[in-house]
């Protein structure tokens, strides 16, 4: 369970960032994140990867608080969570095979188990034809899929996407949220998006975020600003 209990975050010159937000997010739940630019939904993101830490409040990820100055395990924490961004992030002189298998090779997985999960993986995002292939010879929609496949290996449990389907056409936005459709049922997502439509679409849980605060949390939820 993801818990954020009265989160506040201040830019360096004192503006906030958050301002004491509370929410709660059960395993295996699918949450839309959305607002307007510079509402907060990054910083959110940011706390629960703990690249910042807030200035008052607690966030705590399965029975641990991860805010606390005495918290020191990053490694074990960023093990649990994958991440798909906007802009893919993929290697450029890697293919998919590389790409996915990069983060289980640093974790020290045994190869035959690697191999296993990153094909399982790149079969369930539909790119398993691509295995060889490096990301010039790809389309965006593809470097999304292989973006994917890489967060979902190693076992994690918790999904963190910031604009997913930003740089993607309509009918490759739909077909990605497919995948994401096929994952919610093992993992826990957290999908921040603009996106009206697939909000709308989708009826999952709705937090809407606006100038640093919470303003509406609706199950079923619509993209409402």
């Amino acid at each position: 369970m993801i818990i954020f209990q009265n989160v506040t975050v201040k830019y360096p010159y004192g503006n906030l960032a958050l301002n004491d937000v509370s929410f709660e997010i059960a395993d295996n739940e699918f949450v839309y994140l959305v607002g307007p630019s510079g509402a907060g939904k990054t910083t959110i993101l940011r706390l629960l990867l703990r690249e910042i830490t807030p200035a008052s409040g607690q966030v705590t990820l399965d029975n641990e608080e991860i805010s606390s100055k005495k918290f020191h395990d990053l490694t074990t924490l960023r093990q649990k969570i994958g991440i798909v961004f906007q802009d893919f992030r993929v290697l450029n002189d890697k293919n998919v095979y590389e790409n996915v298998a990069l983060s289980m090779r640093i974790k020290g997985y045994a190869a035959s188990e690697i191999k296993s999960q990153v094909v399982e993986a790149l079969e369930l995002t539909g790119i398993e034809d691509k295995i060889f292939m490096f990301p010039s010879q790809l389309s965006a929609g593809e470097l999304q899929r292989v973006a994917i496949a890489r967060a979902i290996v190693g076992e994690r449990s918790i999904l963190l996407a910031d604009e997913p389907t930003g740089n993607l056409d309509p009918k490759t936005t739909w077909d990605v949220m497919k995948i994401f459709k096929k994952l919610e049922k093992k993992r826990t997502i957290l999908f921040a998006t603009h996106n009206t439509d697939i909000v709308n679409s989708m009826q999952r849980r709705v937090i809407v975020v606006k100038n640093g605060a919470i303003v509406k949390d609706q199950r079923k939820g619509k993209y409402e600003l």
